[in-house]
């Protein structure tokens, strides 16, 4: 992993980011948590810690519903029913958004940075979420779990986003907490910043490839001004 944005530079000037929503934008895993402890109580299950849900979130709904169940398929079906229903109640009631990212849209905004949201929640989550939090109004295009045939850690996603921005994917730059963002964004052809918070599923931030780790929204945002200035200063 390297930590130089100079790696960047070394591309094209960034006309888009890319943002994760779970763990690098909101907090979420308050509200997931309690929908899936209800889910489980619902199976007469036992319930997990929140720092164990934690772990499991990153590759979608299906994926964290049937790691509750211990990889049990048999009733993953009606689990993710249950868990749906329950977490339409949970959604937005105790998701924060993380510090820095309201400041970071602002900049970026000023800047004229497209911005994009590329999740693997569902579209029917992830839409009513981003008004509830008021962050809605900052995305010129929201790819959601079910948008497109494949999910992260599958670079399509991110393909779709910067079609959908009418950018090269070289001109986008894509910010997330895990190796699903990471490898994704790198597959496409987009530049990959990680922040130090949020889920990755246990695994160290040193393992994953990314051009540089930042603080937070903000210090992306940074980021891409100074890869934009360089260009410019070039161009100039």
């Amino acid at each position: 992993m390297s930590q130089s944005p100079l790696r960047a530079v070394s591309h094209k000037p960034l006309r888009a980011v890319l943002f994760d929503l779970d763990g690098t934008l909101l907090d979420t895993v308050g509200d997931l948590a309690c929908a899936a402890n209800r889910m489980l109580a619902k199976l007469g299950l036992a319930r997990r810690e929140q720092a164990e849900i934690r772990n499991f979130v990153g590759k979608g709904t299906a994926k964290l519903v049937e790691r509750c169940l211990d990889r049990d398929n048999s009733r993953l079906g009606e689990a993710l029913e249950i868990f749906n229903r329950f977490y339409r109640e949970e959604s937005g009631r105790s998701a924060r958004i993380y510090p820095g990212v309201l400041e970071g849209f602002e900049m970026l905004a000023g800047d004229r940075v497209l911005l994009g949201c590329v999740t693997n929640k569902p579209e029917a989550f992830t839409r009513p979420l981003l008004q509830q939090m008021g962050l809605a109004k900052f995305f010129a295009t929201v790819v959601s779990g079910d948008t497109v045939a494949r999910r992260k850690p599958d670079p399509m996603p991110f393909v779709h986003a910067c079609a959908q921005l009418g950018i090269a994917c070289g001109e986008a730059l894509v910010v997330g907490d895990s190796a699903n963002d990471m490898d994704a964004g790198r597959a496409a052809g987009c530049r990959v910043l990680c922040v130090p918070y949020g889920y990755r599923e246990g695994q160290p931030i040193e393992s994953l490839d990314c051009d540089a780790v930042v603080d937070d929204v903000r210090a992306a945002a940074a980021f891409v001004r100074r890869v934009n200035r360089a260009f410019s200063e070039v161009a100039g």
